[in-house]
């Protein structure tokens, strides 16, 4: 089973990629939406947060307003969140990766914002980013609800430079050029990973650094 990992700074379009994925039929895990859940109502994280951070917890779960405001000037206690929710969303993927194994799947994508800060790069048979221009990142980060040019900065400053990005990737899917550009891009990196899956192809060895387009 071929690992996809699949990341890019925020704006760049990762969602709309990751959904696009799923259309073309690859099964897809999503860090953010688990990271969601551990903090909703019964989630597994809950507990932890409420001990690390008094009175974070609204109505049996996490706020995530209240807690962005507290860790997000503050490296010591993203650092303690992180030490939190990080072990959890690995053991939710591994879970993840047996299902898909059981289910036989040729190839998975784990969409992971942070996917060379955190290493798990390093678990993927291939990696790959999207990107976008600087002005089309603004223009689509600027019409989120309470984004600031100093909100933005700050995200932007917890993550490696796209440029770094880029230069990791195995492929570079630019999202600025269409919806039809990128899913035709990325419908030819899952065909090469599915020969590869099944042992007709070995395009990725690395350092390969290739732009779809």
């Amino acid at each position: 089973m071929i690992v996809v990992g699949l990341t890019g700074s925020i704006g760049m379009g990762k969602s709309t990629a990751a959904n696009m994925l799923r259309r073309l039929g690859v099964p897809v895990h999503d860090s953010d939406a688990v990271v969601h859940r551990l903090m909703s109502t019964g989630g597994n994280a809950v507990a932890a947060i409420q001990s690390d951070f008094d009175g974070i917890t609204r109505n049996g779960a996490v706020d995530r307003v209240e807690l962005g405001k507290r860790v997000f000037f503050d490296r010591r206690a993203l650092r303690k969140l992180e030490a939190i929710l990080h072990p959890m969303v690995q053991r939710d993927r591994q879970r993840f990766y047996a299902r898909c194994r059981r289910l036989r799947s040729p190839l998975v994508v784990i969409d992971v914002p942070l996917l060379f800060e955190t290493g798990v790069d390093q678990s993927c048979d291939i990696t790959l980013v999207v990107y976008a221009s600087a002005s089309i990142q603004w223009e689509r980060v600027s019409n989120r609800p309470s984004m600031t040019r100093e909100r933005f900065n700050q995200i932007v400053s917890l993550q490696i430079s796209d440029a770094q990005k880029r230069q990791l990737a195995d492929f570079v899917v630019p999202t600025g050029h269409g919806y039809r550009v990128t899913l035709c891009s990325l419908a030819r990196i899952v065909r090469l990973a599915k020969r590869r899956a099944t042992g007709r192809c070995n395009v990725f060895s690395r350092p390969s650094r290739r732009v779809c387009s």
